[in-house]
């Protein structure tokens, strides 16, 4: 394959990506150890990569691709940032797990205390880890069972969750998506505790604690959607939907956990709650804090944080929490994070906001753009919806145009999610060049999307 499309270098060939993927396909389920990276939503070869500095990936077969997926948020400083190099390198150096306490994992412990409402955070290795121990702290704290959750939001493959899944199981195709259990393995028994609402819907909200009030141990939600691309939490009669959804938890003595593995730290310093002000009862994190190696977190209030072991009962470890190697990428990342590197991604997501819309615009291609912060997704939306508030409307996207977008800016040399569910990410090492070339390659990957629209209309 050769291609001349504007913007930079074209790919030239995936031959290589394609032996490593049939090659993967005999060992690893699928080829790939997360669903998504298969490529099945939009068709084609899987893009093996082999080395990333900056905003740029290399591909196996030399292809330099500009990355809008930074990992899938975790890369805001860019890849291979040199100062996260360094203190990796360093810590290495001493040695890459202990299995006791250091002083790097309490150093990372204060970077996310200073920056969020929490009061103390307990060190995991994955958001799923994360959100699993969350929902057993808040059902321990309340001596209730039941957890309510949005449709289309995800929290890792908890069991408990999977009663309705986002961009995972969207970007699969299944037309079961919404079924419950939403995964075959998941015990309905287990899926029955659990409550699935629309996301932005208030009065569905009221009916369920009206309903189960005091049988409900937590409501948890993304802080701001990106699973099912970004979706806006909506503000009615001037409260922001988390304000609400905390008020509601608090009058039935329910627990308020926000998810902020993908927002925290990647919209505002302290993540979503720098937008809302809001004050959960319980967070989760993980993404940009670890750095780009698997770390994650979860904290609140020193009381509920108490009823951890070991000086509580409710059970929780991990013999790489608080690894040293990442955390000292995470306390070097968080420490470089200042209000300007928040312009900067702000800056960059605008242009590249502004330049989606009027490419789509020229092309007559029907779409909405919505953000979080410098976190946003393009929705291959139809002509009567002008804004997506919940999974149910993100469910209505032309995934066929969008797989048609995909494959014009991979051709030219940018690497988009390959979901029409993600959000698109940006890091700081987006300069100009970087900008530019994705720019000039959105007018040709919009008339290509636009033409399968139209033909799909006709």
């Amino acid at each position: 394959m050769s291609t001349t499309t504007a913007g930079g270098p074209p790919v030239t060939s995936d031959a290589r990506s394609a032996e490593l993927f049939e090659r993967a396909q005999l060992v690893i389920p699928g080829g790939v150890n997360s669903p998504v990276r298969a490529f099945r939503a939009v068709g084609g070869t899987p893009r093996f990569i082999a080395a990333a500095k900056g905003a740029h990936l290399t591909d196996a077969d030399g292809n330099d691709l500009v990355d809008l997926v930074c990992s899938w948020g975790p890369m805001i400083l860019g890849h291979a940032h040199p100062e996260v190099i360094a203190a990796v390198t360093d810590a290495a150096a001493r040695g890459t797990s202990y299995g006791a306490p250091t002083r790097a994992e309490v150093e990372l412990a204060e970077a996310i205390v200073e920056r969020t409402p929490v009061e103390q955070v307990r060190l995991v290795s994955s958001g799923t880890e994360a959100t699993m121990t969350v929902l057993r702290l808040a059902r321990a704290a309340t001596g209730r069972d039941l957890v309510v959750k949005f449709a289309g939001c995800y929290h890792g493959h908890v069991d408990a969750l999977l009663a309705s899944a986002g961009s995972g199981v969207a970007t699969l195709g299944d037309a079961e998506a919404l079924a419950s259990p939403s995964s075959p393995g998941v015990p309905a028994t287990t899926t029955a505790q659990t409550i699935v609402l629309p996301y932005n819907d208030r009065t569905a909200v009221t009916a369920a604690f009206a309903e189960h009030g005091d049988q409900i141990a937590c409501l948890v939600t993304e802080a701001a959607p990106g699973n099912m691309g970004v979706i806006v939490p909506g503000t009615e009669d001037g409260e922001h939907f988390n304000a609400f959804l905390a008020r509601t938890c608090r009058e039935h003595g329910a627990l308020f956990v926000s998810d902020e593995v993908m927002t925290g730290f990647r919209v505002t310093r302290s993540g979503q709650h720098g937008l809302d002000g809001v004050v959960p009862d319980l967070v989760t994190f993980g993404k940009v804090m670890g750095g780009g190696f698997p770390a994650a977190a979860f904290g609140g209030r020193a009381e509920l944080m108490q009823l951890l072991s070991p000086v509580g009962s409710v059970y929780q470890a991990g013999t790489l929490s608080g690894n040293p190697v990442a955390s000292a990428a995470g306390s070097t990342t968080l420490r470089l994070l200042d209000d300007e590197v928040y312009r900067t991604l702000d800056a960059s997501a605008d242009v590249l906001r502004t330049a989606v819309a009027e490419s789509f615009a020229a092309a007559g291609l029907p779409h909405v753009v919505q953000s979080a912060g410098s976190m946003f997704s393009v929705f291959f939306t139809p002509d009567d919806v002008t804004e997506v508030p919940d999974y149910a409307t993100a469910q209505r996207q032309d995934t066929a145009a969008h797989a048609a977008f995909f494959h014009a800016m991979l051709d030219a040399g940018v690497y988009l999610p390959p979901s029409a569910y993600e959000a698109w990410f940006l890091s700081t090492a987006h300069d100009d060049e970087a900008l530019s070339r994705i720019v000039e390659t959105l007018p040709a990957a919009a008339r290509a999307a636009a033409a399968v629209a139209s033909a799909e209309r006709h």
